[in-house]
């Protein structure tokens, strides 16, 4: 049986991540202090689907979910293979007749999967599967992670790709990428950061209502909710979250954890 690996919350950026080279060295950092996983399952907030759908188990075309970037970020690849084992395994753990599990053969890694993956393993050697959110309800996706905990035991990396604050409209793109953040960007990420030390998954679940500033945050929770699966499968070992990135991106919150 393979050591139990870490579980990640990543805040991943857009397709211009990769030419932050403070950004991505953290995440190349974040892999190489882990021991290699035998697959990868991620959650990215750029996928709902219900019910929860598993992504291509072959290696096809990326999904290029984004518009009006230069055309080079539309010829990156990252033809990393199919997982189709940890496909029948989360199948086991998911499915039942009141949550039935779907497949997608066709659907390639969305950016919220494969910018940071390709920062963190740039050899795509590593099997990867995509499983979409079925809900953004915290509590649901918090239990969606409790099923898949599991997986970690067998060397599985499982993680959470959304983004800490996320404000389109709220960004200011005229300004440096690292000007200062918003209040309410900052005090949205010290909150978060303060309930993860404290272990409060309930305020956290609850963060709407809990939060500073949540509504501005998040207009919409997507990007909050990849957190979610990731506490879930990693509840046990709540106390060992470690910031591995942090600061501020136009203003949006990179803060990502990595737990046990």
């Amino acid at each position: 049986m393979s050591e139990q690996m870490p579980v990640l919350y990543l805040s991943h950026g857009a397709p211009p991540l990769a030419d932050d080279r403070l950004w991505t060295a953290e995440l190349a950092a974040v892999s190489a202090g882990m021991k290699r996983p035998t697959a990868i399952l991620i959650v990215s907030a750029h996928w709902e689907a219900a019910p929860l759908t598993l992504g291509a188990t072959e290696t096809v075309p990326l999904l290029y979910d984004f518009w009006g970037f230069p055309e080079r970020y539309y010829q990156v690849t990252y033809d990393a293979p199919g997982a189709p084992e940890l496909a029948s395994q989360v199948r086991k753990l998911l499915h039942s007749p009141a949550t039935p599990v779907y497949d997608d053969p066709s659907r390639g890694l969305d950016h919220g999967a494969y910018v940071p993956l390709k920062e963190m393993y740039p050899d795509a050697d590593t099997p990867v599967l995509q499983v979409s959110m079925p809900t953004l309800d915290p509590a649901e996706l918090f239990r969606i992670g409790q099923k898949l905990a599991p997986l970690r035991e067998q060397g599985v990396l499982i993680v959470g790709s959304g983004f800490t604050t996320h404000n389109l409209r709220e960004m200011n793109l005229g300004a440096a990428a690292d000007a200062p953040a918003p209040a309410w960007s900052i005090e949205f990420d010290e909150w978060t950061k303060r309930m993860l030390e404290a272990q409060d998954v309930d305020s956290l679940i609850d963060f709407l209502h809990k939060a500073p500033a949540a509504n501005i945050a998040h207009p919409r929770t997507e990007h909050f909710a990849p957190l979610f699966v990731t506490l879930g499968a990693s509840e046990d070992n709540l106390r060992s979250a470690d910031t591995v990135v942090d600061g501020f991106w136009y203003g949006l919150s990179k803060r990502s954890w990595k737990i046990g």
